[in-house]
């Protein structure tokens, strides 16, 4: 097989693969991660770096001091949650805990950032400070966020932060990005509608939610297609409807719930999806004769990329895999990601490396039991992180 770009030495490539075998092997899902915040310090400490554990319960930082002065400091941030998902692949590291997978490549995205902490720390021949972030709990619980508020960036306050993660059908190994929103803000939302429900024979004889809850549902569909600017982009939908018992269907419930998900890439749309979902159920219940009780949640902020930071990942990348292989305005997508909360404290950047398509495998996508993380891009990863300290911190 050809070698990737930024291809290590055979050895310290087959040493990163075990690791990150093995992580995937052993999954723990959010503030669970200790058996792997072991390997995370142990080998970090086995490089020579300092290391702090116990933000977020579970979160590593290693500290790793250039030999040239400078007084500039970055963050390098990599996830090690899994998720609750039974894994159906069959190779020999699977996982070895039923109903936990990392199905979304933190796995990787661990081993390729301890990769660049031993490479760096081989040669640190660049002027200031590195910080090395492995940050628990990013599916869902927002383990960036309990970092920040346990005090990471007073800790190790960080001049500018910076992510990557895989991206299933890309080819292996190139990378995209692009400055400004890259990734949306994701909200949950739900809805309760309330009415006396009553018996399906006879329902004049009281108040139906059924009925404003069948016409919620659909009117969620307007918020994007006709209150918000073509310009901009939203999604709103429904991911749960829960209402009466399957067997007694010839009564109508007393109570429906609607509940699912909000994405959007500003504060004006956000704003305005969260209005809108409330004034649409408080306004179809009366409408109906019922009451509703609504609740909207703001989870993650969209992730938004620094000018300056982004440039410096793409020269990064370039310097990697060629200009040719590096998208430097790509699409944003609607996905979610919790080091949107750093990058509102800290100026900074997310790049996405391929993960594979269908003619090299790994071409399942994340969240899906037969994703796998596809080891051939680890030395490609690796060295994007090592070009990216020379580009960050290359001068003193």
């Amino acid at each position: 097989m050809a070698r990737m770009p930024g291809e290590m030495p055979m050895k310290d490539r087959d040493e990163l693969i075990a690791i990150r075998r093995d992580i995937h092997r052993h999954p723990e899902t959010a503030f669970e991660e200790q058996r792997t915040s072991d390997i995370v310090a142990a080998k970090l400490r086995e490089w020579g770096l300092d290391v702090h554990r116990g933000l977020a319960r579970t979160g590593v930082v290693g500290t790793l001091k250039g030999r040239r002065p400078g007084q500039r400091a970055i963050g390098l941030r990599a996830d090690m949650d899994a998720l609750n998902l039974q894994e159906l692949n069959q190779f020999a590291h699977r996982s070895s805990h039923d109903g936990k997978m990392h199905a979304c490549g933190h796995d990787g995205h661990t081993t390729m950032l301890l990769g660049a902490a031993r490479r760096l720390a081989a040669d640190p021949d660049f002027a200031g400070t590195l910080y090395f972030i492995f940050q628990p709990a990013e599916e869902g619980q927002g383990g960036a966020r309990v970092m920040m508020e346990e005090g990471l960036f007073d800790l190790f306050p960080c001049d500018a932060v910076y992510g990557m993660h895989n991206m299933p059908g890309m080819p292996a190994g190139q990378f995209a990005i692009r400055p400004g929103p890259l990734l949306a803000a994701s909200d949950s939302w739900s809805m309760i509608f309330r009415g006396t429900g009553g018996h399906g024979a006879m329902p004049h004889r009281g108040t139906d939610p059924t009925m404003p809850a069948a016409a919620f549902i659909t009117a969620t569909q307007t918020i994007a297609g006709r209150n918000v600017a073509a310009s901009d982009a939203a999604v709103v939908s429904v991911g749960h409807i829960q209402a009466g018992s399957a067997g007694s269907p010839n009564v109508i419930p007393a109570q429906v719930t609607v509940s699912g998900t909000a994405r959007s890439y500003s504060p004006a749309v956000r704003d305005v999806i969260e209005r809108r979902l409330g004034e649409l159920g408080h306004s179809l219940a009366a409408a109906h004769g019922c009451t509703a009780e609504y609740e909207y949640q703001r989870r993650y902020p969209p992730l938004i990329n620094a000018p300056e930071q982004t440039a410096l990942a793409i020269r990064a990348a370039e310097q990697t895999v060629g200009r040719d292989r590096v998208d430097p305005d790509t699409a944003p997508l609607t996905g979610a990601e919790d080091f949107a909360f750093m990058l509102e404290r800290k100026p900074g950047a997310y790049i996405f490396i391929g993960n594979g398509v269908d003619s090299e495998g790994g071409c399942h996508y994340v969240h899906t039991p037969h994703y796998d993380f596809n080891d051939e891009i680890i030395s490609t990863g690796v060295a994007w992180w090592v070009n990216l300290v020379r580009q960050e911190l290359g001068a003193p």
